[in-house]
């Protein structure tokens, strides 16, 4: 009778376990892991930025990149080209590659 009881107990611990990491496994492949795949994307879209490249950021504007450092852009907007504003690179939401002129 001794037994029975404890092998009863165990497999309530196990039960109460199981749903548990489901939760989290589920967590994971559903939230965590899209969200650092996002982030490898973006990661590498601004590291392939190029002088000469199309951008929009991420309040809706419109340029094209004509100086890069390590952490900021000069972009410039309009078609006048006088208007030149330095940026951070998380700023940047899509990037268009520049076209190469073919001979």
């Amino acid at each position: 009778m001794l037994l029975t009881a404890s092998a009863s107990a165990g497999g309530s611990w196990l039960t109460m376990l199981l749903p548990l990491v489901l939760f989290f496994a589920l967590m994971y492949f559903m939230i965590m892991r899209p969200q650092k795949k996002e982030q490898q994307r973006v990661k590498a879209m601004l590291s392939s930025m190029e002088v000469g490249d199309s951008v929009v950021t991420t309040s809706g504007f419109y340029g094209v990149i004509i100086d890069i450092t390590d952490e900021d852009v000069i972009l410039e907007f309009g078609n006048n080209k006088n208007c030149r504003i330095p940026m951070r690179k998380a700023a940047i939401a899509e990037v268009e590659k520049a076209e190469v002129a073919e001979n």
